[in-house]
């Protein structure tokens, strides 16, 4: 993801507005057409909004206990309509909450929680995160 870990900083993306033109350009380089978007973490930075601003162009939403879902309304989370995943380890106190809370709202989710996980509950426990993964996809 440019402008985290190692990478280096990029102005592109330091807006909202960037990252959804970031995520959009990408996936039109891969030459995907209605993808489901998985978000853990840091990523919710640029799903969220790519997720507000263009949720036609999904077939699915997995939200992995991503960060900024507090940065929306429940009012915009209402308007989405693109199947929902809300997904996170049970020993996740902090971000999982959060995500919870303010997801919420989308009309239509399913929740799903992984046994003895921590945030990064896909490499805590990946037998249990493939299975809630698979069970909505």
């Amino acid at each position: 993801t440019p402008g985290y870990g190692d990478s280096p900083p990029a102005k592109t993306v330091a807006t909202a507005q960037g990252r959804v033109a970031f995520l959009d350009h990408v996936l039109q380089q891969l030459g995907m057409l209605r993808p489901v978007l998985i978000s853990p973490s840091m990523s919710g930075r640029f799903a969220l909004p790519f997720l507000l601003a263009h949720r036609d162009q999904l077939a699915g939403f997995v939200a992995v206990a991503p960060v900024g879902t507090k940065d929306f309304t429940a009012e915009q989370y209402q308007q989405v309509q693109t199947p929902t995943l809300i997904l996170y380890g049970d020993r996740d106190t902090v971000l999982a909450r959060q995500a919870l809370r303010n997801l919420q709202h989308v009309p239509g989710h399913r929740v799903a929680v992984v046994a003895n996980a921590g945030h990064a509950c896909y490499l805590d426990e990946p037998q249990g995160f493939h299975r809630a993964l698979l069970g909505f996809l």
